[in-house]
């Protein structure tokens, strides 16, 4: 018995010191976001975004420095600005394949209406069509750019007189 007891006064500090090694080594390695940073010839300065309002928002909104000016603007869940391409209308979309490449559509993976941040006034649905079930704002079809390394940057607006960034007030 003197043995068995022995066993549990050496088992159990031994089990807590364990515990709290992995409670803060746990606590140690948490995610730690890396300053942002321009690649050189960068048009537009990358700013860190609040943490999305909802979780369960796909669309969210973010002040990003535009052409020099800070605005707010559209982003998805990685932080990323979105765009709408002016060919675009509500029925039929104008960038597919090649140019999707280019400018990756934003799509709902989910079922139902995509849903944005609450301070989003417009409306977000989808359109099924050749990119898949894409999101639109306000009936402007929604795109990232590959030009943009970042979250927060905003390299696309104006590329051929036809791609600008999506505002929260866009009609």
């Amino acid at each position: 018995m003197k043995h068995t007891l022995k066993k549990m006064t050496i088992t159990l500090p031994l089990g807590i010191l364990l515990c709290l090694a992995l409670l803060v080594s746990a606590c140690a390695s948490e995610p730690t976001t890396p300053p942002s940073t321009s690649a050189p010839g960068d048009s537009s300065t990358p700013t860190t975004a609040a943490p999305p309002s909802s979780s369960s928002a796909v669309i969210h909104t973010a002040s990003v420095s535009v052409k020099g000016t800070t605005e707010t603007v559209l982003t998805d869940s990685q932080g990323r600005t979105l765009y709408y391409f002016t060919p675009d209308t509500a029925d039929k979309v104008a960038c597919t394949g090649g140019c999707a490449t280019t400018w990756p559509p934003t799509i709902f993976q989910g079922t139902g209406t995509p849903t944005g941040d609450p301070t989003l006034t417009g409306t977000l649905s989808t359109h099924a069509n050749d990119n898949g079930n894409q999101i639109l704002y306000n009936n402007h079809y929604l795109y990232a750019y590959s030009g943009d390394s970042a979250a927060g940057q905003a390299n696309g607006q104006g590329v051929g007189n036809k791609w600008y960034v999506a505002t929260p007030d866009l009609k």
